[in-house]
């Protein structure tokens, strides 16, 4: 069975760590709820949710994804490219201890979860403010040998590589090419955003269905004309924080 460790959103959400956007005002009362339906979605579709508390001190802490990469066999435990978050790491840490040995990023890494996309045996793993190449190499050498291959990927125009590009399954990326070098993705097919849709690239595979935001009609429209099955949800408070639909859980297959 498929299981997401997803975390409640921190009463001080609102002094998130921003990259790209500029601060808005964050309803957190309407924050909390739509972060709710993303984990009831998760259950719909029959996966077990574990719902860690909130963290009244960490801001950024409901954006899980950043402090782990896990994997079939184990669980990577990063070390997140903004210090005043690396603590977040240890809760996610004890709640991964269950269901994969652990590996750690040591200094003078950086790396965050959602710099890394796992497409099969590939991991692309973006290089951005938020991952810097020791991390990149230290990740290699985890897991070169259990068999994956790690791609570094040039990410210029937002937080994250996954902020920019997702994995749909059967071969093909979801894109904004503006954002991330494209040229790396060899082999796979590319479907790219619209201009006025800059922001829909992130999506999250669960089984057969794609979770994507609301709010893209476009995109939205192709995906489903090419017979992909959607689901949307409203994260357009969660949003405010530079959040993405990826980036508030860790999903991984476990026994029952």
């Amino acid at each position: 069975m498929l299981t997401a460790i997803t975390r409640g959103v921190s009463p001080a959400l609102r002094s998130c760590q921003l990259e790209y956007l500029a601060r808005q005002e964050i309803d957190l009362a309407k924050a909390v709820e739509q972060h709710a339906a993303y984990e009831a979605c998760f259950a719909g579709l029959g996966v077990r949710v574990v719902s860690l508390a909130a963290s009244p001190d960490q801001a950024d802490s409901v954006f899980v994804e950043d402090a782990a990469i896990v994997l079939d066999e184990i669980a990577v435990i990063t070390r997140m490219g903004i210090p005043a978050r690396r603590t977040e790491s240890e809760t996610i840490a004890a709640a991964l201890s269950s269901f994969r040995p652990l590996r750690r990023i040591a200094a003078p890494g950086t790396i965050e979860g959602g710099d890394v996309m796992c497409c099969g045996k590939t991991l692309y793993a973006g290089v951005s403010r938020r991952t810097n190449q020791n991390g990149i190499e230290q990740l290699r050498a985890i897991v070169s040998p259990l068999g994956y291959a790690v791609i570094p990927v040039a990410v210029h125009g937002c937080m994250h590589l996954k902020t920019a590009c997702s994995w749909l399954g059967d071969g093909r990326l979801l894109m904004n090419r503006d954002w991330i070098d494209a040229d790396v993705f060899t082999g796979l097919e590319i479907i790219d955003v619209p201009r006025d849709e800059p922001w829909a690239a992130n999506v999250l595979r669960i089984g057969d269905v794609i979770i994507m935001p609301a709010g893209f009609p476009h995109i939205a429209d192709r995906l489903a004309t090419i017979g992909l099955h959607l689901k949307l949800v409203d994260i357009t408070e969660l949003a405010k924080a530079e959040a993405g639909v990826t980036c508030m859980s860790l999903i991984f297959s476990s026994s029952g």
